[in-house]
């Protein structure tokens, strides 16, 4: 039953952001949809971490440890950026940039983007996986078209040829699995099923499931944004409205990356764990590298953080090739921590855009002077970002290296040392720009609302505490882990 609800609510509230014209009402009604998912998401998780998985309507959803964490991640990030989306659009309205319908619009896309996100990693079918996965793509589209500037409509245009060809990739794959699985006398109504894909993966055709994997990871890995398929995401992310900025990097990347973590197990079972080891090792470390050149001589701070969101799913990919269950769970925990920091980012950053006018590094200076809330919030959410203790990037990285050292990928490991102390030393000189300094003489101390700060400082708090305690994610991260991990 709660799997069912966790699908129904957001999809209730779209309907009646539909129904009703947009008012500040339906805002808060689409953020108390996400609670509820949220809720539900711990709910299931309490239920399958020392027991068997959910199943409901028949087997088209699927509930084990993995899909409950990811449910977790979907609904924080998700409260926070729909709660946000209520300034957003109210700010919109008040400056008549949008109306009340095209508010309306933007509303349902949103219920719409976070139900696709929940599908994909509820559904026990990879087949309805790809569906779900590839309806995000349309739904994002037009979110982030949604400014209706030229440079919104040119990064949605870019998005939608990209993300294509990827999700297209990705349907050969899954495609060539099914195929595989054909060829060892599987029922044929069950061959791209979750369970039955596991049950069969030790007798799957090696060659077949190299090609399949490859494509896979190359479908998949456009959306998470691994390099050479990421050239659409500093352009997306960077022209979304901050709240859509915030899904797509601390939520739709991961979801993306759950599809590969899930038919990379397969492909273990058919293949070893060293062809899809080599190709999650070279996919991360050339993410690696990209992100770094660029952000090095990087202008836009939203670009920035867009670049940041690829160093992270490179260090995802080298996580998941190590592919132990302290690599997978160290992974997932970076999956949440990262959410949670890059949705502060991104959200901090609509504030800046909105407050300054702009969205270069070079015109935005002395925030923590100028407008000390603001710049404080961004200032701590960099520092998550970076790693830093006490927050918990920084123990799910170290625990990544330790994993990737315990597998024999050490090499792998200093080099992204290497990359990220590169990356580390370009964003602190950014941030340096946006944060120090003094402003205007005269100038007075901007104040920022509560209503915007308070779920943001809860939310570093929560990624601190998570790198301090993380007791109540253990059992759920270790089973989580089990469920892929070899």
């Amino acid at each position: 039953m709660l799997a069912i609800i966790v699908l129904a609510v957001p999809f209730a509230a779209g309907v009646a952001a539909v129904v009703v014209p947009w008012q500040r009402a339906i805002g808060w009604l689409c953020t108390a949809a996400i609670g509820v998912v949220l809720g539900c998401g711990i709910g299931l998780a309490t239920r399958v971490v020392h027991g068997p998985p959910v199943i409901a309507l028949g087997g088209v959803l699927r509930v084990d440890a993995l899909s409950a964490f990811m449910v977790i991640v979907i609904g924080a990030i998700g409260v926070l950026a729909t709660w946000q989306s209520v300034r957003y659009l109210s700010a919109e309205i008040e400056a008549k940039r949008s109306s009340r319908r095209h508010a309306s619009l933007y509303a349902v896309l949103v219920q719409g983007f976070i139900t696709a996100m929940l599908l994909a990693v509820l559904a026990g079918n990879v087949g309805v996986m790809w569906v779900a996965v590839e309806a995000t793509t349309i739904i994002t589209t037009f979110l982030v078209g949604y400014r209706q500037t030229r440079g919104a409509l040119e990064a949605s245009w870019k998005y939608i040829a990209i993300c294509s060809v990827g999700i297209a990739m990705a349907f050969l794959g899954t495609v060539l699995v099914y195929l595989a699985a054909l060829h060892v006398g599987h029922h044929q109504h069950a061959t791209l099923d979750w369970t039955s894909l596991m049950a069969v993966s030790h007798h799957l055709d090696p060659g077949v499931m190299r090609l399949a994997f490859a494509l896979l990871v190359l479908g998949y890995g456009t959306k998470v944004g691994l390099a050479p398929m990421h050239s659409w995401l500093p352009d997306a992310h960077s022209q979304a409205p901050a709240p859509v900025s915030a899904l797509m990097s601390g939520v739709l990347l991961s979801v993306a990356f759950y599809a590969l973590l899930r038919f990379k197990a397969v492909a273990d079972g058919a293949l070893g764990m060293g062809f899809p080891r080599a190709l999650l090792v070279a996919a991360g470390l050339l993410s690696l590298a990209v992100a770094a050149s660029l952000l090095i001589t990087q202008r836009d701070y939203k670009r920035m953080l867009a670049y940041s969101s690829m160093e992270n799913m490179g260090l995802l990919a080298l996580g998941a090739a190590a592919g132990s269950p302290l690599a997978v769970a160290a992974v997932l925990l970076h999956i949440l921590g990262h959410g949670l920091a890059k949705g502060v980012l991104f959200l901090t950053s609509g504030e800046i855009l909105h407050a300054e006018g702009s969205s270069e590094i070079s015109q935005v200076r002395a925030l923590l002077v100028r407008r000390p809330a603001l710049g404080g919030i961004f200032g701590f959410g960099l520092i998550a970002l970076l790693g830093f203790p006490p927050f918990s990037l920084f123990v799910s990285e170290l625990n990544m290296l330790r994993a990737e050292l315990q597998v024999g990928l050490g090499w792998a490991g200093a080099l992204s040392l290497v990359f990220v102390a590169v990356i580390f030393g370009a964003v602190m000189s950014h941030g340096r720009h946006l944060l120090l300094g003094s402003g205007p003489v005269g100038e007075k101390v901007h104040s920022t609302p509560a209503f915007v700060t308070v779920p943001l400082v809860g939310a570093l708090v929560l990624c601190a505490l998570l790198g301090v305690v993380a007791w109540p994610l253990d059992s759920l991260l270790h089973a989580a882990a089990h469920v892929v991990a070899r």
